[in-house]
């Protein structure tokens, strides 16, 4: 049976990011991919210029309409802009609670625009992410959320306990924005369950798209029936690729290539675990 996955998030004219960054993923790791659009906007690897938000009747009418005729296996949220779109996402989906949700809790683009509304940040805590089975952020956005800033692996350790303590099942904060040698990312899960992913760090400009393309992986194998551990290392692994094999195309924070990981085939182990796994 084909494994079919949900992406509810925002369109991205440049294809690196968002929608177009969640369906190229679902499609290399062998998913059937479904989508309910919440903005459109008009970016490219430059920046982002304008975005128009999606009215929240039609962003569940998407929603409804595929889920009254596909088999969801997984749902991932992504850009979701306002509080009112938030709400009425998060109204429709409690109503599909066996459905893993997968949320990027996505608020800043590359170049530094806001693609969360900053009173839409206490809805995304209230309202969604106690329905998710795993939030994604990177460090700003968990320092956002678990209202702290994050220096240390103890700092880490503790904002993912906080974002637990929001009602999330598990959290991978994601560490590329930290200075170091390694991009090291954080698993936590409510029972407990803890270990550090890290992987060589690039150095390129071309990660647009990373934490778009990271969570629709975990998604994809989620909708496949994975172990959570185990959607999230590869998860890992395919972002790695797709960073390490880029595309060099455009002119400022490039795309990554979806089709690395599928590519490289056998040779996948970029990524050492530290810890319980």
């Amino acid at each position: 049976m084909t494994a079919v996955a949900l992406t509810i998030a925002g369109s991205d004219s440049g294809g690196g990011a968002g929608i177009q960054a969640d369906l190229k993923s679902f499609q290399e790791l062998d998913t059937f991919g479904t989508s309910a659009l919440t903005a459109v906007t008009a970016q490219n690897t430059l920046g982002v210029y304008k975005v128009q938000p999606i009215d929240p009747d039609i962003v569940i009418a998407q929603i409804d309409a595929v889920l009254k005729d596909f088999n969801i296996g997984a749902i991932k949220t992504g850009m979701l802009f306002s509080a009112e779109i938030i709400e009425a996402v998060a109204d429709t989906l409690s109503s599909h609670p066996s459905i893993p949700l997968i949320i990027d809790p996505v608020m800043i683009a590359k170049g530094g625009e806001d693609l969360l509304q900053q009173s839409a940040v206490d809805t995304l805590k209230k309202k969604l992410i106690p329905l998710a089975t795993l939030i994604t952020p990177n460090i700003p956005e968990a320092e956002a959320l678990a209202n702290m800033e994050i220096q240390t692996e103890t700092d880490i350790e503790l904002a993912a306990k906080r974002m637990i303590e929001l009602g999330a099942d598990a959290v991978v904060i994601k560490g590329g924005h930290r200075n170091d040698h390694f991009a090291e990312d954080f698993f936590l899960s409510a029972a407990g369950e803890n270990f550090y992913m890290r992987s060589p760090r690039i150095n390129t400009k071309d990660t647009h798209g990373t934490g778009c393309t990271f969570s629709a992986a975990i998604t994809a194998e989620l909708a496949k029936g994975s172990r959570i551990q185990d959607a999230v290392v590869t998860a890992k692994q395919f972002i790695h690729a797709a960073i390490d094999d880029g595309l060099s195309i455009g002119h400022g924070h490039g795309p990554t290539n979806h089709a690395a990981y599928r590519n490289r085939a056998a040779n996948r182990k970029d990524v050492e675990l530290i810890g319980r796994y």
